[in-house]
């Protein structure tokens, strides 16, 4: 009997040990999972369970969501899970989301699976129009998209039709052209395939590069009224506090900068905003719920944190996650460099088999052939031989005729030497005979030049007999004394001034060698980034003026129109709110005052 009742104590007293537990589903991006977890439990200890589970460690982008009457909350960590507003009935689903964007994708998110988490939700939202996006843009999204998921395109493997079931496009922009499914592959993979050699996470950073640039990416929008209770949007994001037209949720009206905001509360359904400037009054606004103006609380509070934590230097644990990410990309990079090695040994060994196989079926069709040849040379060999025998027999003939040829030949030349040495005699004499003429000639002529010269020597004799004669008679009719002429000397000219011409010597002396040569990468650096920034816009506009004929007009959107708009005045997200930040943070108040 004791041994009963202290059975049921102990059984008892191990029942009130254990805690009591319920069940949680967490919903990311691409899986579902299910955790036990404690009553006690607060917030924090059920997220960094879940942050445990997937191996991410970049926590502060992230929450747990859930839905309350139509509007989105998030666990608060400092919170009991069960004393939320939540679903009593198990198991409670939370989303694991992304809360707050970065400013820049790839210098804030280190981890990959960070990274991933992001492109997953990016992604969906741009495909759900929660983010608008131009069509020639979501194309180009859709290819690195592909790029992700299928690695380097092969034709042999990627043929028509591959991506027939895959959700790549937003609806909008499917309706938007006249364009059936197949048109709109060609254009994907046309992109794709030259997106060769990106890994996942290189394919998916640079999906998020480009999102991060779209005007809806990262932006929360709010339903609120100014004092003189004009329905408008707030906007919160990474960069500020931005105000809406409610038709426009592309272009902000006005922006605030977190830089500029000192303080943010709200009583109520009243939000304040004082600005860090004391001198300026505060402004606020009113939304339509209480809860509302929690969510917007904590969304400034957040991105305000991270705003200011992103320009002050990294922590510790930044540090090592950074230093453990370039390792692991450097390890990937030299097995992404192995692979490509081992595939490149693979491909040219399929290549040298290939080539030996083709080879060998060709030496067994010349085998064949040489075979084939061989016999019909057998038969003609037989017939040879008897052409031979016959040859044989036509030679000797042959051969008698040659001999009496040849003697006839004997006779023929016997009788052509004796014409032969007559011809040449006859040839002989006339050649004497010729020679003597020739002689005759030249001595006939020589005699002839010879009387010439006889004739002009008495000539001259003659006329030199006759000068000296009347030099003589002039000699005794008259002599007279002539004196010599003196010449005169003409004065040198007097030397002109000479120039001399000094060139003068350049010398260059270049110093920082060290700074111009980094200056010169630099440099290099920007002229490969503006030429490959000035390739892809090129293709962009390409594709828009291709796809700009089949658009059917009538079912533009008001955000393509306002897109357009935006895009023919050559605004942009970052350009649109830098010139809104230009005008002081007191007009700025006083103009959404009067809105």
């Amino acid at each position: 009997m004791a041994g009963a009742i202290a059975s049921r104590m102990s059984f008892s007293s191990l029942k009130r040990k254990q805690p009591k537990t319920f069940t949680v589903r967490i919903v990311t991006m691409d899986a579902e999972m299910e955790f036990n977890c404690e009553m006690k439990w607060k917030g924090k200890d059920l997220f960094d369970l879940v942050c445990r589970t997937l191996g991410l460690r970049e926590t502060w982008f992230f929450g747990l969501q859930y839905t309350i009457k139509d509007t989105v909350a998030w666990l608060k960590m400092d919170k009991k899970v069960l004393d939320h507003d939540v679903s009593k009935e198990e198991p409670v689903t939370f989303h694991f989301l992304a809360k707050f964007y970065p400013e820049n994708a790839e210098e804030e998110l280190v981890q990959e699976i960070t990274q991933h988490l992001f492109f997953l939700q990016v992604k969906k939202q741009i495909l759900d129009e929660k983010i608008y996006c131009p069509p020639e843009a979501s194309v180009l999204l859709a290819s690195y998209a592909v790029q992700a998921k299928y690695g380097d395109y092969d034709p042999s493997v990627h043929k028509r039709g591959f991506l027939a079931q895959e959700e790549l496009l937003p609806k909008r922009v499917i309706n938007l052209y006249q364009m059936t499914q197949e048109m709109w592959e060609e254009r994907i993979t046309s992109w794709y395939a030259e997106h060769r050699g990106r890994a996942r996470d290189e394919a998916e950073m640079e999906y998020l590069k480009i999102a991060q640039d779209l005007e809806m990416y990262g932006v929360n929008y709010f339903a609120i009224r100014n004092k003189k209770g004009t329905e408008l949007l707030l906007g919160v994001d990474a960069l500020g506090l931005h105000i809406y037209d409610p038709e426009n949720r592309l272009t902000p009206k006005i922006s605030f900068p977190w830089n500029e905001i000192r303080n943010i509360s709200y009583s109520d359904k009243e939000f304040t905003i004082k600005p860090l400037d004391k001198k300026i009054d505060v402004f606020k606004f009113n939304s339509s719920k209480l809860r509302v103006n929690k969510l917007i609380l904590q969304l400034c509070i957040g991105n305000h944190d991270l705003f200011m934590r992103r320009r002050k230097a990294d922590s510790l644990e930044v540090q090592q996650m950074k230093a453990q990410a370039r390792e692991e990309k450097a390890r990937k990079q030299m097995e992404r460099q192995r692979l490509a090695r081992e595939k490149q040994m693979r491909e040219e060994a399929e290549r040298t088999r290939d080539e030996l196989e083709r080879r060998l079926l060709q030496l067994k069709e010349e085998a064949t052939m040489a075979n084939e040849a061989l016999m019909r040379s057998e038969e003609t060999a037989d017939l040879l031989a008897e052409k031979a025998q016959i040859t044989e027999e036509e030679a000797k003939l042959l051969a008698q005729k040659a001999a009496e040829a040849e003697q006839e030949m004997q006779r023929v030349k016997a009788t052509a030497i004796r014409t032969e040495e007559e011809k040449r005699l006859m040839e002989q004499k006339v050649l004497e005979a010729e020679m003597l003429a020739l002689k005759m000639a030249e001595e006939s002529e020589r005699r002839a030049k010879e009387a010439d010269q006889l004739k002009q020597d008495l000539q001259e004799a003659r006329e030199s007999e006759r000068r000296t004669k009347q030099k003589l008679l002039e000699i005794t009719s008259k002599a007279t004394y002539t004196p010599p002429v003196s010449s005169s000397t003409a004065a040198l000219p007097a030397d002109m001034p000479g120039f001399t011409l000094i060139g003068e010597s350049l010398s260059f002396d270049f110093k920082d060698t060290d700074m111009k040569r980094l200056s010169m990468e630099i440099e290099k650096e920007k002229v490969e980034y503006m030429e490959k920034s000035k390739h892809l816009q090129e293709q962009l506009n390409e594709l828009k003026t291709e796809i700009e004929a089949l658009k059917l007009k009538e079912r533009e959107t008001a955000l393509d129109i306002l897109h357009n708009e935006n895009s023919d005045r050559g605004g942009s997200k970052h350009n649109t709110i830098k010139k809104l930040t230009l005008q002081s943070t007191k007009s700025r108040v006083a103009f959404f005052e009067e809105l």
